[in-house]
């Protein structure tokens, strides 16, 4: 296993911003964006359920009809990479089902040896919650998924915004994400910023250490 220094990890996180314009000249490789889209997938979440898609819109016509909903953010037509994350809109007992069934293929061993498991994220996440309140849950999930994204990228020195200024309900309906069982929470776009980007070279502002960390 490699790793990093500490220095390496806080240089890079302190030269991450929400990028406000990006150079719409500058893509990012195929290379890069592939190791961001693996780093998704190996994203954290509760019960290791992932109860999440991430839509990547690439299609520019697309871009330009999301952008009356985005508040009208260039970074959604400029970025080089559109990511939408999503919520499982259903989320039941095929989701937990489905992840039992991948654990025994990757790790062998049996569904039934998995029961006592089944039933605790079943009680949890079925029986214990309204599917308002399930989706509620999966949302708070989706958000660790965007947080390793901007993370991710911040190490291999690409910019990225995070963006909750949308519309939801109008990107599920321009994407069709009801029907495919999915809605939109919240979207980052990715890329490099531009040369006139005032904001990259302001002083980060975060509280004082001692104001956010308290150990007992």
């Amino acid at each position: 296993m490699s790793t990093i220094t500490g220095n390496q990890l806080l240089t890079q996180l302190n030269w991450r911003y929400a990028t406000k314009q990006f150079d719409p000249q500058r893509k990012i490789s195929a290379a890069d964006w592939t190791t961001l889209e693996d780093a998704l997938v190996l994203s954290a979440s509760s019960f290791g359920l992932q109860p999440w898609k991430f839509i990547i819109v690439n299609d520019p016509a697309t871009r330009e009809k999301l952008l009356p909903f985005s508040w009208g953010q260039r970074q959604i037509v400029d970025a080089s990479h559109l990511v939408v994350f999503a919520v499982k809109s259903n989320l039941g007992e095929a989701e937990i089902d489905a992840l039992l069934a991948r654990t025994v293929a990757l790790r062998g061993g049996s569904v039934e040896a998995l029961a006592g498991y089944r039933g605790m994220m079943v009680g949890s996440l079925v029986q214990g919650r309204d599917a308002a309140a399930r989706k509620a849950w999966a949302t708070r999930q989706v958000y660790i998924a965007l947080g390793n994204f901007l993370a991710s990228a911040a190490l291999l020195g690409i910019d990225a915004c995070p963006m909750e200024g949308i519309d939801p309900a109008k990107y599920d309906e321009v994407l069709g994400l009801p029907a495919q069982g999915l809605n939109a929470v919240m979207v980052a776009t990715a890329g490099y910023r531009a040369a006139t980007d005032k904001y990259a070279g302001l002083p980060k502002v975060r509280f004082p250490k001692a104001d956010v960390i308290a150990t007992v």
